[in-house]
């Protein structure tokens, strides 16, 4: 039978973990994320929805739904879903959009983070009449072949 191992050997184990793997990290993304993502979903129900409803004439995507009873009317989604007789198209729309919105959210904050910078310049340089070998600009007699340079 082998000896148990001892609480304070787990916990540095475990902080170890949490640093070298990066769990730390991922956790923060993930509460980050999924508050992006609630506010994305108020950007997308309570600004763009409406307006878009608007400009479609009034057309509440939320509650547009197709019936699995035709013969029974129902007053909006919810009392259909609630009755399990309707497939909710409308919210799978605005689902989408909330896809769309927070994909290219990401896209920039990505983009914007792993910009790449532009490579520093390098000295300038000039190429020598005599030899050819290329010398600083600043320079007045070759490195190589000892000549003068204009």
């Amino acid at each position: 039978m082998q000896p148990s191992i001892p609480k304070v050997r787990l916990i540095e184990e475990f902080k170890t973990f949490l640093v070298k793997t990066n769990a730390l990290a991922l956790a923060i993304g993930v509460i980050i994320g999924a508050a992006t993502s609630k506010l994305v979903g108020s950007l997308v129900n309570d600004v763009l929805m409406p307006v878009i409803g608007r400009i479609t004439g009034g057309v509440d995507f939320s509650n547009l739904y197709i019936s699995l009873t035709p013969s029974v009317k129902f007053e909006n989604y919810a009392k259909a879903k609630e009755a399990g007789a309707a497939l909710g198209y409308g919210m799978f729309i605005n689902n989408v959009i909330d896809f769309v919105i927070i994909s290219f959210v990401v896209f920039m904050i990505t983009k914007a983070l792993l910009r790449e910078k532009a490579a520093p310049a390098g000295p300038e340089t000039k190429t020598c009449r005599d030899c050819g070998e290329t010398v600083l600009k600043a320079a007045r007699k070759c490195k190589w072949c000892g000549s003068m340079l204009s």
